[in-house]
């Protein structure tokens, strides 16, 4: 069950934010991103502790899932399920971008292999979650079984109960997978009754022939699951993949435990709609870092009523726009913590004009 926020503090923390030296509002979507990461930090402190209380992220963990779909063998993407294996194996050797991004901005990162064609080598430090080598092909059978569908949830909340454990408050969720995009584009038709063509797009650059070919897949999936396509644990279970089963694990966990989530594009949200269908509440602790460039994922964005931190036009996956968000976040509360009032400034307050 995840827990609605509490608004004990909700005044004080506007009246903080309202009250820095600048117009109403002038700081734009930091506030936002301010208030909703105080309001969730603050959640277990009572008045003293919050009158105290410096709000800081704490140990921010960026956890890339990796997993292969056997729809890949469709020719749905520019590259062949191979490259799953041998990305994960970039990962661990530092070499990608999200390596690139972590070291930069001062993430913590993990890859999980949540069931990948090729295993990586036990000496790369790869977290091994393996629900098996490969999906089911989603036109022909269900992605997965319940005992995968089941065991995935439980490793992925187990994941981020470790991270919790250890101090984290923050965890953003990215992915890695040829072929995911179908399966997201699959799970947000299904959720949402939007046809293959409202929500297929070219993915990391596929050609409009094979946008076509998505989509018609997809449509052929619709019609062959619609029986089964009634709640969100059998969408996942009949549409879903190993890594975005376990995300979907992790994202509500990690809302129960009422830390901030970070969600990156596409895929990243496909599991978000998920879990906001499972737990309506969870969205209160989610933080939308961008607004990716494959077309369908405005359109999620517009359906949960959510506004993204940036838009980059990024389409890499990875988490890559989960991990630019961090320094805006930590941002946000710097200006929280540290920017003088009108009063402690001795500056004359401004006043909006009618």
């Amino acid at each position: 069950m995840v827990k609605p926020l509490e608004h004990h503090f909700a005044t004080q923390i506007k009246h903080k934010i309202d009250l820095k030296t600048k117009p109403l509002g002038a700081l734009g979507k930091l506030e936002h991103v301010a208030y909703q990461v105080v309001s969730i930090l603050s959640q277990k402190l009572d008045d003293k502790q919050f009158s105290e209380a410096r709000f800081e992220i704490t140990a921010p963990q960026l956890i890339v899932f990796a997993g292969d779909h056997g729809v890949a063998a469709q020719g749905v993407s520019i590259a062949p399920s191979e490259v799953t294996g041998q990305m994960v194996a970039n990962f661990a050797s530092g070499g990608a971008a999200i390596n690139v991004l972590c070291r930069q901005l001062g993430w913590q990162l993990s890859v999980v292999d949540c069931g990948i064609l090729t295993p990586p080598a036990e000496l790369l430090g790869i977290v091994s979650q393996r629900l098996g080598s490969c999906t089911r092909a989603l036109h022909i059978d269900e992605a997965m079984d319940d005992k995968q569908l089941h065991t995935g949830l439980k490793m992925g909340a187990s994941l981020t109960t470790q991270h919790h454990q250890s101090g984290t408050n923050l965890i953003a969720f990215g992915e890695m997978g040829i072929g995911n995009t179908t399966a997201a584009s699959a799970i947000f038709s299904a959720l949402t009754g939007l046809t293959p063509q409202e929500t297929v797009g070219k993915g990391t650059g596929v050609c409009e022939e094979i946008v076509l070919k998505k989509q018609q897949l997809i449509s052929q999936v619709l019609a062959r699951h619609k029986p089964n396509l009634t709640n969100p644990i059998d969408i996942l279970r009949c549409l879903g993949g190993f890594e975005i089963c376990q995300m979907v694990g992790a994202m509500q966990q990690a809302a129960k435990l009422q830390m901030v989530l970070v969600i990156d594009g596409f895929i990243a949200t496909a599991a978000a709609m998920i879990v906001c269908r499972l737990s309506p509440s969870a969205q209160q602790y989610m933080i939308f870092a961008h607004c990716s460039g494959e077309q369908g994922h405005r359109k999620m964005l517009a359906y949960l009523k959510a506004e993204a931190l940036l838009a980059l036009d990024l389409r890499l996956g990875e988490g890559t726009g989960a991990a630019m968000s961090l320094p805006l976040i930590q941002s946000a509360l710097a200006l929280y913590n540290d920017m003088a009032s009108f009063d402690e400034a001795q500056v004359t307050q401004v006043v909006e004009s009618e």
